[in-house]
């Protein structure tokens, strides 16, 4: 079974805000509602100041809290989960460790990123990588050594953003 996955480049990342919209776009998100957020990080001292955008969203965990405390699972691993079994609980929002979860203002269903998963399979690539402008996103599958996604997060040493907490398929480059 192909597991998918993403790396997300500190370094690259402009903060421009495409692959927000971009999801917005395709999940039919309010501008207010959105499965990414942007965390702006400043080191060092001036003049040496270095500003780092570090978009953070659903960590697609193996091990993931908001499945395990769900009472009508309608969060589960595989996808985005059953909306017609979300009866607005917001468990999963409290058991979440990155804050990915949000409300859908229209519905009041508790959702968050799928990998722009349609049917049987996930976007490919999914909406936010598609359109990143400097090239700070890769998406694909994890367990296939000669994937671009694989290639790259041994050569760059890329690690999940909170380590081995959850067994997070999104990697980040820092």
């Amino acid at each position: 079974m192909t597991r998918y996955g993403m790396l997300i480049n500190t370094k690259k990342c402009i903060g421009c805000s495409a692959c927000r919209i971009a999801c917005q776009m395709k999940n039919h998100l309010d501008p207010e509602e959105s499965f990414i957020k942007y965390h702006e990080i400043e080191t060092g001292e001036y003049p040496n100041v270095y500003n780092e955008i570090v978009p953070t969203q659903c960590m697609h965990c193996e091990d993931a809290p908001c499945a395990a405390v769900c009472p009508t699972h309608a969060t589960y691993i595989t996808d985005s989960g059953d909306e017609e079994k979300c009866i607005g609980c917001k468990y999963c929002m409290a058991a979440c460790p990155y804050g990915a979860r949000i409300v859908q203002e229209k519905t009041g269903v508790v959702e968050k990123c799928r990998f722009c998963w349609d049917g049987e399979k996930p976007g490919n690539p999914p909406a936010c990588v598609g359109t990143c402008i400097s090239g700070a996103r890769i998406f694909g599958d994890l367990d296939d050594p000669d994937s671009d996604i694989s290639k790259e997060i041994v050569a760059t040493n890329a690690q999940p953003i909170a380590g081995d907490l959850t067994k997070s398929k999104v990697f980040y480059v820092r």
